[in-house]
């Protein structure tokens, strides 16, 4: 196998989770339950799963006005994409 196969595994992977992180704590907000913490959200964004992460905001409602939110998860999208963009100049060149 090569690692093109074991990203993109990885990716599906982190993002699922993302998105099912956004759930669960949108599920536990509406209880008044007992939450999950916004820097574990960022953290999952920051391993790879930022995309995850805007979807679910997106999907359930949930952290949308929240400026860290609003504004920080697509920063750190565009920072990934940058990221892979300069990865796949230099595996390139």
């Amino acid at each position: 196998m090569d690692i093109f196969f074991f990203a993109c595994v990885y990716l599906v992977f982190i993002n699922t989770v993302g998105i099912v992180l956004m759930y669960c704590d949108k599920k536990k907000a509406i209880k008044g339950k007992w939450r999950i913490k916004e820097q574990t959200l960022f953290n999952i964004a920051l391993l790879g799963g930022s995309v995850g992460i805007l979807l679910g905001s997106k999907r359930f409602h949930h952290k949308t006005l929240h400026k860290l939110f609003k504004y920080g998860i697509p920063s750190i999208i565009t920072f990934q994409i940058a990221v892979l963009l300069l990865a796949v100049y230099w595996f390139f060149i």
